[in-house]
């Protein structure tokens, strides 16, 4: 194995790494308002049962791992690639900070405007990942889509509930 190639598996399974631990920490505060404050909530008819949103997560926070390592392995000696990486890590940062605001302060009016900056901070990162690398940008479409669907039915539950 030659000198990229483990380089190139170190950056991959790292990435993925950081993808799936920030989706471990928005866990932090959503696996125990589940059962509880969540429970007690008003949902529109639309809100996906419970066990779909971990299968949904992960298979998101893998490809998120796997854009990232696509942009990443440019080269941190990119201007571009540095950029892109900065705005990745603010919108990861942003993500997680959805499931505190939300779970954790149990405040859907604050998620509401957090997730219409993540929703923002998601375009960006896609629009500068696709001139890294076009397949890098493709495949946060999905997370894009999920979490478009997650603002509506944040929308919703706070309409619900206000």
């Amino acid at each position: 194995m030659t000198n990229r190639n483990v380089s190139d598996s170190i950056k991959i399974i790292a990435s993925i790494t950081i993808c799936l631990f920030a989706g471990f920490l928005g866990s932090v505060f959503t696996t125990p308002a589940i059962p509880t404050w969540y429970a007690t909530l008003i949902k529109p008819s639309f809100a996906p049962p419970n066990w779909v949103f971990f299968p949904v997560w992960t298979t998101l926070f893998v490809m998120m791992g796997i854009s990232l390592y696509l942009v990443w392995r440019n080269g941190l000696e990119d201007k571009q690639v540095k950029k892109a990486l900065v705005i990745f890590a603010v919108q990861l940062i942003l993500n997680v900070l959805w499931s505190a605001v939300f779970f954790g302060f149990r405040s859907p009016s604050g998620a509401l405007v957090e997730i219409f900056v993540l929703w923002i901070s998601i375009v960006f990162t896609i629009r500068i990942f696709m001139k890294v690398s076009r397949t890098a940008g493709l495949l946060l479409l999905p997370y894009l889509i999920w979490v478009s669907f997650a603002a509506f039915l944040n929308f919703m539950i706070w309409r619900l509930n206000s």
